[in-house]
């Protein structure tokens, strides 16, 4: 075989052994291509699935902290109203209708506060802004109870309402703390 034929037949060896690699790489090239594809696709939907699981979250926590915050203003206004009230009874003076209709209207929004806050859970919290409602209700009953009985009431009454006052105060504490952990922690259960 002469040197020419030799080279010939090199060269389409040669040739044909870099068609078969090139093939060879392209099919690997096309199923890692596949693969890197398919990973980076997975990836991406776990961002996205984590990036709106974040975003719901926070969206709750924030509804979560207006209801709060909103219980919290209703409970602020029934007991300004209370500790305006409960002096000027003492003293004998009799609730014209608009402050009685105040101290009625003032435990009905923090009853509503209160039935807005089971949406946003966790069921704890609506556990415990319900004992506030019905620890502000039962102190505002027993001081209407004071000034429908008598001008001053009786010592025992009093002795009541203060109790209700500070039962009312215990449960307010309570809530506040628990309700900043939870606002801290928003990855508890929705109502």
């Amino acid at each position: 075989m002469s040197d020419a034929t030799g080279t010939v037949i090199s060269g389409v060896i040669a040739f044909a052994a870099a068609i078969i690699g090139a093939v060879i790489a392209g099919r690997y090239a096309k199923r890692g291509a596949e693969a890197g594809g398919r990973k980076a696709v997975e990836a991406a939907l776990a961002q996205v699935h984590g990036q709106a699981a974040a975003e719901h979250w926070q969206w709750v926590r924030s509804q979560r902290h207006q209801s709060f915050a909103a219980l919290l203003v209703a409970y602020a206004a029934l007991e300004e109203v209370l500790a305006r009230m409960a002096p000027e009874i003492r003293n004998g003076t009799r609730l014209d209708e608009p402050t009685g209709r105040e101290v009625r209207d003032r435990a009905l929004e923090l009853q509503a506060k209160t039935s807005q806050l089971a949406l946003w859970g966790p069921t704890e919290a609506y556990s415990l802004a319900h004992a506030i409602t019905g620890k502000s209700v039962a102190a505002a009953r027993a001081l209407l109870h004071i000034e429908s009985v008598s001008f001053s009431g009786s010592s025992a009454e009093w002795v009541s309402f203060e109790q209700a006052r500070a039962e009312m105060a215990e449960a307010h504490a309570t809530f506040l703390h628990r309700a900043g952990e939870i606002i801290r922690d928003p990855r508890q259960p929705v109502g």
